[in-house]
């Protein structure tokens, strides 16, 4: 599928880059990537899944990914200082970008959508629930965490001995796929292939450290989710690896205990990746919560 922009999305009025998969008027399933991740960080093999299983499939990029409008003059974010409680270097928070998000569904014409994130995007996805309740058919949090300091904490330390990303696109690749074995799932073979090729579109498209930065410091200054998410009455799949070492598993088990009726799905062997032998998995398990949000929608409806 051609990838397509959006123009003027959202209260924040940027541009949105995107891509549609499958019959639009299928169940409409909007995919939300992870911090400093792309929308093809989705892989097209996944997003096929789920549109084999009878859904329209709508990927994008966040603001400061990829093609999608980036606040490069926004201030350079301070952690130091945030996680000492000064958020003046924050531009946004995870509320901009649920916004962003409900935007684009605007843009093309969909009233709601079943919300899939992942990581970062995850709770992108939770925000959207939680401030835009009418516009979430079905909510599933993959590897992600409630905000609560106490819980998904995990080792980040390890990205340190990688440096900064180089701008040449040779030594660029090297280093991302370095950085994606970090998270890889240890039960499953890493796709060097599918790593390397990934990694020279991430390069192509634009890699922009400081964005992903601005990103992360929106998780501090959204804070603790947990009450929130107790009022939310949205059919939910959690999913998270037990393998998870840069989310611990804590962090799915508190987001399905704070979401009433949630089910929990841990996948031994998944790490902080998608791997392609989980894809059938993953499909089948969204395909059946898309089936029972849709199916008791209809009849919620008529009654």
């Amino acid at each position: 599928m051609p990838e397509l922009k959006a123009l003027n999305v959202g209260p924040s009025g940027i541009e949105i880059a995107y891509e549609r998969f499958g019959d639009p008027g299928a169940p409409p399933v909007l995919l939300i990537m992870g911090g400093g991740a792309q929308m093809i960080n989705w892989p097209e093999g996944f997003c096929q899944e789920l549109v084999d299983r009878g859904m329209q499939v709508i990927r994008f990029d966040n603001r400061d990914a990829g093609r999608s409008t980036h606040f490069s003059d926004a201030p350079v974010p301070d952690f130091t200082a945030a996680f000492a409680g000064d958020l003046s270097t924050a531009s946004y928070t995870l509320s901009d970008m649920a916004a962003d998000s409900v935007g684009l569904l605007e843009m093309l014409g969909i009233d709601s959508a079943h919300l899939v994130g992942a990581s970062l995007g995850a709770m992108i996805a939770q925000m959207v629930a939680i401030e835009h309740p009418d516009r979430v058919r079905s909510l599933t949090s993959m590897m992600s965490s409630t905000g609560e300091p106490g819980v998904g904490q995990g080792d980040t330390s390890v990205f340190a001995k990688l440096g900064r990303p180089p701008q040449d696109r040779e030594s660029f690749v090297e280093w991302h796929v370095r950085a994606m074995r970090i998270g890889a799932s240890p039960g499953f073979e890493f796709d060097v292939a599918a790593a390397t090729e990934r990694a020279g579109r991430i390069h192509d498209r634009g890699y922009d450290v400081l964005g992903f930065q601005r990103q992360g410091i929106a998780v501090l200054a959204t804070g603790d989710r947990t009450e929130r998410l107790r009022s939310l009455r949205v059919p939910t799949l959690v999913v998270h690896g037990a393998a998870d070492t840069l989310c611990d598993i804590s962090g799915g088990r508190a987001t399905a205990a704070a979401i009433p009726g949630a089910e929990l799905m841990v996948l031994e062997g998944m790490g902080h990746s998608l791997p392609r032998e989980l894809w059938p998995v993953f499909a089948t398990h969204i395909a059946g919560l898309v089936d029972r949000a849709d199916t008791s929608g209809a009849r919620s409806a008529a009654g």
